[in-house]
């Protein structure tokens, strides 16, 4: 047995301390866990409408909190459609839906079915078909290959596209796997409840949530088997985040150690190409110990220890030569993954570590955490970057909010599809859906929390598209229409009061424009963070020191709405409630531009997008030229020109073609055609397709030619 060195106890203590630090602490974990699970909310409801009952899913590190910014975790995403019944016994299956029956031999690998089609008409195998994806073996018998979906995302993503085990990602740090969901528990499963009787861990409750829970099936088969591309291994997923749900803070703690070792140091004794130790591995070894340890040994002051513990766990599967899986029976999970060499040289390695005293943690790189605990034990309280956890809680929260804006994105991509009614029909019966969903019975608080956001965000979009009808008959605004815009205007800091003061400018009420514009410059300090839902990744993007301060205590949404600046969107339906040049944008395509576009391009470059602060100062050079104002006038264009100077700030812009263009126009407005084609120029720069300065270019070309200017 590992004898426990007195001085454990305090470097327990300090190692705790500086994980705190790096993120590992209660609060930023409990903030993940609602961030990722309010994400799959948004991922999930916006297509619910159009028919599509699917459900989507985050596992990994990020959810569970088992992470931190050196580590670079990945994003593991998973998406199920609900309309497929995923059979293990014919009573399993559903007239009029999509049926796969699960079957295995004697020749299938552990873990893994083949799924066998079942007409949707009657329980019958199928026998013919002209759908996508089915291979028939030499039985005669209609298998559901796992190949189909790798192929559909090869097709619409070209060279983006990266595949690793049953993942299909357009990015490398984001996994994407279509999975189906069996709730019928399997006996490789069922065999896990019965052994997990007698343990300390996990508790009755966690089992008992955990017999809700089924089992996925994601298309990836054992290599090298003569079936592999109709084969589907069988996953827990939802088992092993429950389990993770239930542990406190010192067992993740643990965990992040063990990933920081396997990330530095066990890559060392990994001497074959094709062999790696993974994260799984890590967690696995996790799980095995907490069932064997008593909870007394979990605490603060014998962190260093559980750790320890831990890596005795790995010893022993090394010795033995097998990793069992926690859950799923009969599977070893070196198998492919470590072959017997690379196990016995990371045996001694780790054997090593625990003989030193484990020593090296003052060696590990990742988030310095060697350094801070050597800083510690020079009683230094202090190490530069302490605001580690303020950064983590503020991406967390902008990028929640982006995951806002990009399923209204889809929203709207899909209104303006539709062609059956007029839009704003179709807005009232995109709210009374959303309505509608937040009271189901199995409505979540996530749920209920985003489509209040979607419904507000919708009422902003009627009350424009009204508003535009109006102003392009000559008509009267309708008495309610002050009620729309009101319930919307603090969705945000700044698009809904932008696009009620652009309203006013398009109506000439110049004042009324003013004052809304000098209400938002006045909350638009530096605590309030830029967010899009347009797909754009900004190279450089940063965080407002001051949102990531304001975020970690904030917890609310209608809190953190206060700090967040959207950008503005205007459809095409809602034209004229926005300055006429800002149209262009909405028709900025010409000759083959429209097949250039990516997938998100599709959805909203057939709108005006821009970000809310240089639309901010564009409505206010406008308004203040209206007014006659020519000092708060010349005040917007310095700003504006502050903006195109600084790369910088650029950088910053989500839509910097379109801040570009309109930038060039106030030249334009000042008679400046030199300078205004020379801002056109610099649009066109690094986006010379689907961009409105083509036009504006040719146009002021040609007027010059005209001598117009």
């Amino acid at each position: 047995m590992f004898r426990v060195p007195d001085f454990f106890l305090r470097l327990s203590g300090m190692l705790y301390w500086v994980l705190e630090c790096v993120g590992v602490n209660a609060w930023v974990v409990e903030k993940r866990r609602h961030t990722f699970l309010h994400r799959e909310a948004t991922l999930d409801l916006p297509d619910h409408p159009e028919g599509n009952d699917t459900s989507t899913f985050h596992f990994g590190s990020q959810t569970e909190g088992t992470t931190t910014p050196g580590l670079q975790s990945d994003t593991d995403t998973l998406f199920t459609d609900n309309d497929v019944i995923i059979m293990y016994s014919w009573a399993d299956w559903q007239q009029g839906r999509c049926n796969f029956l699960m079957l295995r031999d004697e020749d299938t690998p552990p873990q893994h079915y083949l799924l066998h089609g079942i007409r949707s008409d009657v329980p019958q195998p199928v026998t013919h078909t002209d759908k996508p994806g089915y291979v028939t073996d030499s039985q005669g018998r209609m298998f559901y290959s796992n190949m189909l979906v790798p192929q559909m995302v090869a097709a619409e993503w070209g060279d983006l596209y990266m595949r690793h085990g049953p993942s299909n990602s357009p990015m490398k740090d984001w996994d994407f796997v279509s999975a189906f969901h069996c709730k019928t528990l399997l006996p490789e499963i069922m065999a896990w409840f019965t052994k997990m009787q007698n343990g300390f861990w996990p508790s009755q409750e966690t089992l008992k949530a955990a017999h809700m829970c089924g089992c996925f099936l994601v298309p990836d088969g054992c290599q090298g088997s003569p079936n592999e591309k109709i084969e589907w291994r069988i996953t827990p997923n939802l088992i092993e985040r429950l389990l993770m749900f239930s542990l406190n803070i010192i067992p993740l703690k643990c965990l992040v150690v063990l990933k920081m070792l396997k990330k530095q140091e066990f890559i060392k004794y990994i001497h074959c190409v094709n062999c790696k130790v993974s994260t799984f591995h890590c967690k696995t070894a996790l799980f095995f110990t907490l069932h064997r340890t008593h909870p007394t040994v979990w605490t603060k002051c014998r962190l260093v220890e559980c750790i320890v513990r831990c890596l005795q766990t790995i010893l022993e599967f090394l010795n033995q030569g097998e990793c069992p899986h926690f859950i799923v029976e009969g599977v070893d999970l070196f198998n492919g993954k470590l072959c017997r060499k690379c196990q016995l040289s990371l045996e001694q390695a780790i054997r090593a570590m625990i003989q030193d005293d484990m020593h090296v943690l003052f060696q590990l790189q990742s988030d310095d955490l060697g350094q801070r605990l050597m800083a510690l034990t020079h009683e230094v309280k202090q190490y530069p970057g302490d605001d580690v956890n303020s950064t983590i809680c503020g991406k967390l929260a902008r990028d929640l909010f982006k995951y806002y804006l990009v399923g209204m994105r889809k929203i709207c991509s899909r209104l303006c599809n539709k062609r059956e009614a007029d839009m704003y029909t179709r807005l009232n019966n995109e709210i009374d859906i959303m309505n509608s969903l937040a009271i189901k019975a199995t409505a979540t608080q996530y749920d209920k929390n985003y489509i209040k956001f979607v419904v507000i965000y919708l009422m902003s979009v009627k009350a424009s598209v009204t508003s535009s009808a109006c102003i392009q008959s000559g008509q009267p605004l309708p008495r309610n229409i002050w009620q729309l815009y009101g319930e919307s205007l603090n969705m945000d800091v700044a698009s809904s009061k932008l696009k009620l003061a652009s309203m006013h400018y398009c109506r000439g009420e110049l004042r009324r424009a003013a004052s809304l514009l000098n209400e938002v410059e006045f909350d638009f300090d530096d605590s309030v963070q830029p967010v899009c839902g347009c797909g754009i990744v900004l190279s450089k993007e940063k965080l407002s020191k001051a949102f990531c301060e304001y975020s970690v205590h904030k917890d609310s949404h209608e809190q953190l709405t206060k700090k967040l600046a959207f950008c503005v969107r205007f459809l095409r339906e809602e034209r004229f409630c926005a300055p006429q040049f800002l149209w262009f944008e909405m028709y900025r395509a010409e000759d083959d531009d429209v097949d250039h576009r990516n997938v998100n391009e599709r959805e909203w470059m057939n709108w005006a997008e821009v970000d809310a602060r240089p639309f901010m100062l564009y409505l206010q050079y406008l308004t203040y030229r209206g007014l006659g104002v020519r000092r708060r006038q010349m005040e917007a264009l310095n700003e504006l020109k502050i903006i195109a100077a600084s790369v910088d700030k650029v950088n910053q812009l989500y839509h910097c073609e379109t801040v570009f263009n309109l930038y060039g126009h106030c030249w334009e407005l000042e008679g400046r055609v030199d300078r205004a084609l020379l801002v056109y120029n610099t649009s066109l720069r690094d986006m010379p397709r689907n961009n409105a300065a083509n036009w504006h270019k040719k146009r002021l070309e040609l007027l010059m030619k005209t001598s117009v200017y």
